[in-house]
């Protein structure tokens, strides 16, 4: 039987949310160690582990069958691969950031300047966009360290929280371009890995799902069942239980986490007591 080919990155924290889905997709891999790849025994995809800006080029070239890799990594490379799925983890910013102590009003204050980055295409796109002239100097890691040693007048780097570029001495000062994880896959997936990527995928649609929905349970008088159940649909219709105590009982739902936060008041209104709400780790429609 053919066997999908999955590039991760490496190491960093694509590595950990990327083992974390396929460990949550009930798939069972060796994550330990400095190892270059590894095989599931209860489905059938092997793992590799590559540099990030790697991955790209191995699934366009169909080294790789599939692969998760941040978005930016995609557009830098131009890489010839399908997005097959959002992942929506690992989000961040291609931001431009000079040093704390210059004058900066607008992006007109970018030209003829120098910058550093290691995505040099699609900041490349941003300048040409804007019209705009200026130098870049690509290099592939310290990116903040440029305009400290005199090397550059501002950077372009990925940010998250933005706390590196506090500790460099750097501020923030255009947002050029936001990334997040992706699913991508190569052109050339037989018909038999196609069914694998298929079934994969089925696991991760139900983990994403469940991500978003939190399991309600809560003590309510029977008396105001009616109302709370109007205010907590859930998927279908919430289950409803009488307790050992007359006049109560239990009611069990799925909702999503955000529409529960906007209940709350009113489902303490009504006499709901006890309210336990817990992660769902797979839902399966």
């Amino acid at each position: 039987m053919e066997r999908l080919r999955l590039a991760i990155q490496k190491k960093g924290r694509l590595n950990e949310k990327s083992i974390e889905l396929i460990k949550k997709c009930g798939i069972k891999i060796n994550s330990s160690g400095n190892i270059l790849s590894t095989s599931s025994e209860n489905f059938p995809i092997d793992v590799l582990f590559l540099r990030d800006d790697d991955i790209p080029g191995y699934i366009a070239d169909g080294v790789a069958d599939i692969g998760i890799v941040g978005q930016n990594e995609i557009d830098e490379h131009g890489a010839n691969v399908k997005i097959i799925e959002n992942l929506g983890f690992a989000k961040c910013r291609l931001s431009i950031a000079v040093p704390r102590d210059t004058t900066y009003r607008n992006i007109n204050d970018l030209q003829g300047k120098t910058i550093a980055t290691s995505y040099p295409n699609i900041l490349q796109a941003y300048l040409d966009k804007n019209n705009l002239n200026a130098e870049i100097h690509t290099i592939s890691g310290s990116v903040e360290i440029a305009p400290a040693i005199g090397l550059t007048d501002a950077i372009c780097d990925l940010v998250s929280t933005g706390s590196t570029l506090l500790f460099n001495g750097l501020i923030e000062v255009e947002e050029i371009y936001t990334s997040a994880a992706v699913l991508a896959a190569t052109p050339f997936l037989t018909e038999n890995k196609q069914r694998i990527v298929d079934k994969f995928m089925q696991r991760i649609s139900s983990v994403k799902h469940a991500n978003a929905y939190k399991y309600i349970l809560l003590n309510a008088p029977n008396k105001k069942i009616k109302d709370i159940i109007k205010i907590l649909p859930g998927i279908k219709s919430p289950t409803v239980m009488p307790l050992a105590i007359d006049g109560w009982s239990s009611i069990h739902t799925v909702i999503p986490e955000d529409a529960f936060w906007e209940k709350i008041n009113e489902l303490k209104q009504y006499g709901a007591e006890g309210i336990l709400v817990t992660p769902i780790e797979k839902i399966i429609e």
